[in-house]
Parts: structure tokens; sequence; C-alpha cells
């Protein structure tokens, strides 16, 4: 073949090594817009993992590249003076240039030719005066060719938030290190790694406004080179900060990452294919230092699809593209997520250093907590040790004498309930009970989970009156007999086992009346149909469902009461928790969504007033229920369809909730609309309880894809969450959490009795307040309810 690489960086430059090496007859042309041996940038970041890969590609490529490398194995994280180091993590770095070099040396050896100093204006000219069978667009992140044929491949370019600059120091680091500051104007944040023996790359990163706030905007580039000398001054220790980029005035230096993603790969001009690769192609943030990773792996793919398929390039092509998008996909949510947390470090400032180095070590989610156990046994066992200390700190018991326990076992206490660990059965529908009454199915479900050891079972939501249950099958808290038989099941959990039980209520407003989910979810019933109400009307279901009405304020105020009948009742009947149901588009989340709330009255338009009547109905719950008792709210943190809530109104709503004497924010999303489109994946939702917990300053509950104790040790070591919500894989081994203990060889403590004995003192005490406040107040739970709502 005649291959053309427009583009003489890492993927351009691989992929014709790669190929002439495949096959020598190849006639393989890279061209070059820079001078030879000409580069901007400083040092780039390779894995242990990645290094292999190249030695597997072309061994004496790898071999020059190793020899040229600086290697480290440990991070370094400064953070309020404070240093954190885990060892383990095997990266190297190497210059940038150097790199380039040997590319191109490689290249000449095996007779590629290098053509530099070529701005190429129409790449279709060039491929036919080079008469390619194969174009590779490999220009980089401003590709000129995807931007040329961008109705094929279909690029979406997103500028981040943040500003950064690539700088670089001969100070030298014994490790990756990372630095935080905080300045009058905001945080500032210094990725730092030596890539030779010589030189460090110095990135200075903040966010947009921080950096305006700062006056960088209106520096020259040495004003702002002073700037952040003077603000890592005790890091650098004397040694200057340099830039390799004379030809930018002003604050051009600093730029904002570009997040490049790409619907298609290949475009067929005529018969000639042209292919995008490397940052042409997609982009990875800096911060997991994968661009370069990802372009040479881009370059080794395509190549061994070439070796497969021979001369059947449309077939070499496909071939690369399935794999490829997906690897680079996965590569890209990593990125992401670590981008992310850089863009919002404010949002972690007020953990503790070694939580927040924590927190920033896994924030990929790539990074798990026994990976990084297997890196540096002996950073885990210290944090671990440390965890548990502030844990049993602030639950105010007694430490262990052996406290190496994993995060998940520690300890939570909320109000005057203390939970045994931080693993809670969610609740899930069971669509088993009879005219709403519990029985032996429950009892099982329920009490066998218990003892299982979980620190709480959440039975499923329960409705407060007939007519707000999803499915004739749904248990209620509306009859005498109902308490009852969730007396039975409380006591028994009680009996027989150390774990706490709740009880999540609900109404299902628009999408009640409807089949259990075996005989076809969300449809309605053949007969025996009862009127739904909602926030506005609507049909869940277009065309098919009942349609609801909105409620009127009648409907309202006899909903509110049967919300506080219902939360008597579940005293009566012994539960330890509240939880309230305002997700999923069940009634209450109808009100809080704009999709499903169209309301002209106090009850609609902006988020607060949308919120009015779920926290009317929340503080009239809260000044019925016992105060030493904990209360959570259950609230779809994303809607996932445009226009509909998202994580940022999450927030606002927690905070709300939280006014209005919410404990715990239960983070799920979705099922409000049809519409919806969620992006799975493990701890798909621990996002919104990561930033509903260290933003709006709740606790919070982390639900969703949550199914080892890898996952859940992870979750609550960084910080994320509180609690991990695990549904179905309870359903399939009702012992999951003794299981994972297992697992990981942790023998789980039994509780002390000294310990209940100080709680159940605690609850008197706080009982006796509430009596107390009761008596002395006169008022009704919903007069107390309407003084909670007035502040």
């Amino acid at each position: 073949m005649n291959i053309l690489c427009i583009g003489g960086g890492p993927a351009g430059l691989y992929f014709a090594l790669l190929m002439k090496k495949q096959d020598p007859g190849h006639r393989i042309v890279v061209v070059e817009r820079n001078r030879p041996y000409d580069t901007f940038g400083w040092g780039v970041v390779f894995s242990d993992q990645t290094l292999g890969n190249l030695v597997n590609a072309d061994e004496p490529t790898a071999r020059d590249i190793l020899q040229s490398f600086n290697h480290w194995d440990d991070i370094d994280v400064w953070f309020k003076g404070s240093m954190v180091r885990s060892g383990g993590h095997g990266f190297c770095g190497i210059g940038r240039k150097r790199l380039l070099n040997i590319l191109q040396r490689r290249c000449e050896e095996l007779g590629v030719e290098l053509v530099f100093e070529t701005n190429v204006e129409d790449d279709q000219a060039l491929a036919g005066f080079y008469q390619a069978d194969l174009v590779i667009a490999s220009d980089g992140l401003n590709s000129r060719i995807r931007s040329r044929y961008a109705a094929t491949y279909q690029p979406q370019v997103e500028a981040r938030q943040c500003r950064f600059v690539w700088l670089g120091t001969t100070k030298k680091f014994d490790a990756f290190t990372f630095d935080f500051r905080e300045t009058p104007h905001g945080w500032f944040q210094a990725h730092i790694y030596q890539y030779d023996g010589d030189t460090s790359t110095f990135i200075v990163e903040t966010p947009e406004s921080t950096w305006r706030a700062a006056g960088l905007a209106d520096m020259s580039q040495e004003e702002g080179i002073a700037f952040c000398e003077k603000l890592f001054a005790d890091r650098l220790e004397g040694h200057k900060l340099m830039s390799n980029a004379a030809h930018l005035r002003g604050s051009a230096m600093w730029i904002t990452f570009p997040r490049v993603v790409c619907a298609q790969w290949v475009r067929w001009n005529g018969d000639v294919p042209v292919v995008l690769m490397g940052d042409a192609a997609h982009s990875a943030h800096f911060s997991i230092g994968s661009g370069t990773k990802l372009a040479l792996e881009d370059a080794i793919e395509l190549s061994r699809c070439f070796a497969r398929h021979g001369s059947d390039i449309p077939a070499a092509l496909q071939a690369y593209e399935a794999v490829r998008t997906v690897e680079v996909l996965k590569i890209q949510s990593a990125a992401r997520n670590s981008m992310e947390w850089f863009e919002n470090v404010q949002r972690y400032t007020a953990m503790e250093a070694p939580q927040f180095a924590y927190s920033m070590l896994t924030r990929s989610q790539r990074l798990s907590h026994e990976n990084l156990r297997l890196r540096d046994p002996q950073y885990v066992a210290d944090y671990e040790a440390w965890l548990a200390r502030r844990a049993f700190e602030q639950a105010e018991l007694p430490l262990p004498d052996k406290a190496d326990i994993p995060p998940m076992f520690t300890p939570f206490k909320v109000r005057g309930l203390l939970l045994k660990n931080r693993i809670v059965v969610s609740p899930m529908a069971q669509y088993s009970a009879v005219d709403g009454t519990v029985g032996d199915y429950h009892l099982t479900h329920l009490g066998a989970r218990a003892m299982g050891g979980a620190a709480m079972v959440m039975a499923e939501m329960t409705c407060v009156s007939a007519d707000a249950r999803i499915t004739p099958y749904c248990p209620g808290m509306y009859t005498p007999e109902h308490t009852q038989a969730w007396k039975r099941i409380v006591d028994f959990v009680h009996a027989h086992t150390d774990a706490k039980i709740g009880l999540q209520l609900g109404h299902a407003g628009a999408k009640g009346s409807t089949r259990a989910m075996w005989d076809g979810i969300d449809l309605p019933l053949d007969t025996g149909n009862w009127p739904l109400v909602s926030a506005s009307p609507q049909q869940y279901l277009a065309g098919v469902s009942q349609v609801a009405r909105g409620a009127t304020a009648a409907d309202m105020q006899r909903i509110e009461d049967d919300f506080v009948r219902a939360t008597i009742a579940a005293e009566h009947a012994g539960f330890d928790w509240l939880e309230l149901h305002c997700a999923h588009g069940y009634l209450l989340s109808s009100f809080i969504s704009p999709l499903t709330n169209q309301r002209g009255d106090e009850y609609g338009g902006s988020l607060e007033n949308r919120c009015r009547f779920p926290l009317r109905v929340f503080a009239a719950m809260r000044a019925a229920w016992p105060v030493h008792k904990p209360m959570s709210v259950r609230i779809s943190a994303h809607d996932w369809v445009e226009g509909g809530i998202t994580p940022d109104d999450a927030v606002r709503i927690a905070g709300l909730f939280k006014q209005a004497g919410a404990d715990v924010i239960d983070c799920s999303s979705g099922q409000v609309s049809k519409l919806e489109k969620p992006v799975f994946g493990r701890m798909f939702q621990t996002p919104f309880a990561d930033r509903v917990r260290n933003e709006a300053h709740i606790a919070t509950m982390a639900v969703g894809s949550i199914f080892e104790a890898d996952h859940a040790n992870g979750i609550i070591a960084a910080g994320r969450a509180d609690l991990c919500a695990v549904g179905r894989p309870h359903l399939a081994n009702p012992a999951w959490t003794l299981t994972e203990a297992a697992k990981i060889g942790y023998r789980a403590m039994p509780w002390p009795k000294q310990y209940l004995a100080g709680k159940q003192q605690l609850e008197r005490n706080l009982e006796r307040e509430r009596q107390m406040a009761a008596a002395s107040s006169g008022l009704t739970p919903q007069q107390v309810a309407a003084k909670l709502l007035e502040g």
C-alpha cells in the first residue's frame, strides 16, 4: 500500500514504523508542519502496562524509550501543609521531544519518508500526489481533517472548566507530586513529575473563575510564570519555572482542555479511507496521563488489524474501529471522572488530608481499594486504621483493640441510631402483599437479609393509602392490620439479629394501578383500576397508561395526612429508620421534576416551589417521627432527560431537605420519564452521592451497581457516601455482606453489648427530650411542620 500519515506526532510516526516493519513493500510518508526534531510540551507519562504493549509491538523502539525514561513508584499529595505518600504505582516519564526523536529515527531506519515544514491545506490533493491507498489523520487535537469532514466523523468538542499551563523546572522530584494551594481567589493545583535527569514537568491548573479572579487573564507570560513561582515557592525550593512556548503572548499560554469524542473514525473519499488516529479521534485529560498512550495503542491496533486482514482494507478498518472505540471509551470515562475531580477540588477541601489524598488517588474509579492495597499494603493499612479511629470517635464508641477494620465495616451513627457497618439492603419491590398486608414471604425475605450481615434492611416502598399503591400486590401502612403485620417482622429482626430495619413510605402517583412486574411492568391493570393523581395531569406511558389528574389542595392535604398517619404507624411497629420516597417519577417526585410539574400555583415553577409540597410532607412526618430516629429522603439526582433534574439541581434539593431536618439523602436517578437515556456502569450513581455529600454537606447513601466489597470500601473510604445500599446482590445472596467480608479476609466483629447499652441510654434521653418539647409546645405534628417550613 501507499500510506500517507498527516501529522508527525506519536500516532502517525508509530503507525508508520509499525506498518513499514510489517511489510517493507509499503510506501509510507509522514507529513509534519513543524521542523525536524522540533516539538512543544515537556514530558509525557506511561504506565508499566503501556510499556509492555510497546515492547510487544516493536522491541527496538521500546528499548530506546525505556533507556530514556525516568521511573517512579510513589505519588505524593500535598494538602493543607500535609503530605501523603502512596507507592507501587509504576509510572515512567520521558520528554516529548526525546520520544519523537526516537520515533523519527526508527522511521528513518525502516525507510519511512518524513516530510517536514509542510502545512497541509488540502488532504485530498496531497493524497492524490502520493497516490495514497490509505490516509491517516493524525494531525492532533485541533485536527483540520476532523473539522473538514465533521459531517462524517460527528465530533463533539467540549471546552472544559479549568485553565492550565504546561511549564518546566530544573527541580527534581522523586515522586509524581500533586500540590494543592488555597488562595484568596480559590484553589490552584500543580501536577509535577520528573521526566529526565534534569527536568520536571510542572502543570498549574485552576478553574476559569479562579484564574480570572487572580488577574491571570490580564498578565503577561512573564507575570503569569512569576505568579506560579511565588505560589509554589516552597515546593520549587529556589528553582525557576520555564516556558517553551515563547511564541505565545500575554495569557495565551493558559489553555482549556478540549474533550474530543467522535462518533465515527473512518471516512471514505472515493475508494481512499481517511482514518482518525490519536488526539484527532479522541482526547483524555492529562490528569491520567493517557493521551500519548492512546495514540500509540491506536497505531498498534490498526497495524494488527492490517496484519490479520491483509489487503482487505474495509475489513481491517471495521475491526480497528470496533476495538478501539470501546477501549478508548473506557479510558475517556475514567479521564472524565479524573478531570471533573480536578475541576471541583473545592468540593473536597473540607476533608482532612488523608481522606483528600485517598479521594484524589481513586478519582477515576479505575484504581480501586484492593488495587491500592496490592500496590502499597502499608499505605492502605495505615489509612484504614486512621479511618476506623475517626469513625469510632464520631460514633462515640471505644476503638476495638484490633482496629484493622475495612471501611465498609466501620460503624455509623445517625441521631440516636447506631449502625454496625455501612451496608444497607436496598428497598426492593417484591409484589407479594395481600391487600397491602405483608406476610411470611416478607418475614423470610427481610429476616434472612437482616441475618446476612448488613447493618440495616430497608422494606420496599410501602404505600400510605390504597390508591397510593403501584400494584395491588404492594405493601401498605394504612390499616391497623398493616401495622401489626409489619410489627411482627420488625420484632423478628430485633430479636434475632443486630441489624436495624427501616421503612420507605411513598405514593405511586401517575405510576400507580399497574400490574406486577412479571405481568408487564408499568402496564395498567386489566380490571379494577383506581384513579390516579400527580403534580400535573400526565400519562406515564403515552397512549397506554391512565391519565393522572393534577392534585388539588384537598388532595394534597389528604395525602399529607396519609403520610403522617403512616409515620405514626411505623413508630408503633417499631421501625428504626424512616425514608420518604421522592424519586423515580412517583407522586412526590412528580412535583420536583420540571418534566412532570407544569403547575402555575405556588407548587410549580422554580425548583424551590416544586419542592414545596414534598418538603411540607417531609416536615409533617419529621414532626411525628421520634426525634432520636433518623429520616432519609430518596431523590432522583438525574432525570437523564434534557430539561429534567440535573446533578446541580440534586445538590439544591438535598440542601432544602437538610434544612427541613433530613439526616441522609439516598441518591438514585431516573425512572421519571420513558425518554431517559441513562449511562450505566459500575457504581454509576455514586458520583451523585459524592456531589450531594460534599457540596450540600449532608450524609448520603450511594446506590446502583455496587456489587462487591471493593466498591463499597472505595466509596466509604473516599468520602463519596456514608452508606452503600446494595440491592440485586442481596437478592442473589441474602448473606452478601458476610460473604464479601469472607472474600477480603475480614471476620466481622460481634457487636459488644456495652455499645448497645450506651446507645439505648442515649435513645431514652433523646426520647425524653422529645416528649418534653412536645408537651411544652402543645402543637400538632402539622403545626410543628409548618414552623419547620418557616425556618
